[in-house]
């Protein structure tokens, strides 16, 4: 099965951290404004989804959401969640930490393409 998202090692480590401080979590990949186009990490529920959202998957136990105009342009793409150094998003959990999330990507294959639509 092909996952449309997936976390490094680190990431997950950072998502267990956030969790035991926060308690349940959810991800919305941001597409722009004020924070750039960045991994956002809430707490579940803090962020009001719309019908426009689209359910990625989950890391680390947590889902993953995209708006869906932002999709049609990455739908090609798996997202490989990943954490660097330095202050993220001023509204994501983990900038306190001295961790951001940040999204790297790659396209799918042909046949991981195929898959996806099947």
């Amino acid at each position: 099965m092909v996952e449309r998202v997936v976390a490094t090692d680190a990431a997950l480590e950072l998502i267990e951290l956030l969790k035991n401080k926060h308690g349940r979590l959810m991800f919305h990949q941001s597409g722009g404004c004020c924070d750039g186009s960045s991994p956002m990490c809430y707490p579940d529920g803090d962020l009001i989804l719309g019908d426009q959202d689209v359910l990625l998957g989950s890391i680390g136990d947590t889902q993953f959401y995209m708006h869906k105009n932002q999709y049609d342009y990455w739908k090609h793409t798996q997202l490989i969640i990943d954490v660097v150094d330095g202050r993220g998003g001023m509204f994501s959990l983990e900038g306190v930490e001295g961790k951001r999330f940040l999204t790297r990507s790659r396209a799918f294959t042909a046949e991981e393409n195929k898959q996806i639509q099947n």
